[in-house]
């Protein structure tokens, strides 16, 4: 008749057994593993479990995928990255040179007391229209760019 495992008999198996899947057990270890499996036969079925596991495991291997998913992987990931870096460089550097511009443009025009005041507010709707038209366009091109099904697809 076998006696019953106390808990700290079970930790300790439980350590011995991981140490042995990883193969890290020294002699002394492994004899001291192989006495709790004698002593203890419940032990034997966990000790197969995780035994099976291991073997499944070593035996596993990862399906490589297919040259397609690969090229997909890098032209979503890399160019994106690349792309809205870039994107956001220009957009800034364009937002930096058209305020500056248009800052100077409507400081001149503004000190210039010789230009009819109609012709001041129509330059003024003109560049504001100018404006608006450019912001909505992006914004479309954007919206489109996003909700494109032939996006993906290489000319």
């Amino acid at each position: 008749m076998s006696r019953k495992l106390t808990s700290r008999e079970r930790e300790r198996f439980r350590i011995l057994l991981m140490a042995k899947i990883d193969d890290e057990l020294t002699t002394q270890e492994s004899g001291e593993l192989q006495q709790l499996l004698r002593t203890y036969p419940e032990l034997e079925k966990e000790w197969n479990t995780y035994h099976k596991l291991k073997e499944v495991t070593n035996t596993m291997a990862l399906k490589s995928p297919p040259k397609e998913v690969w090229d997909k992987y890098w032209i979503n990931i890399y160019n994106r990255i690349e792309r809205s870096i870039a994107w956001i460089l220009v957009s800034i550097g364009a937002i930096i040179l058209i305020t500056w511009s248009l800052f100077r443009a409507l400081e001149s025009m503004l000190a210039d007391t010789q230009l009819v005041p109609f012709v001041k507010i129509g330059i003024l709707l003109a560049l504001a229209g100018f404006v608006i038209l450019i912001v909505s366009v992006l914004r479309e091109k954007l919206i489109i760019r996003k909700t494109d099904p032939y996006k993906e697809i290489q000319r």
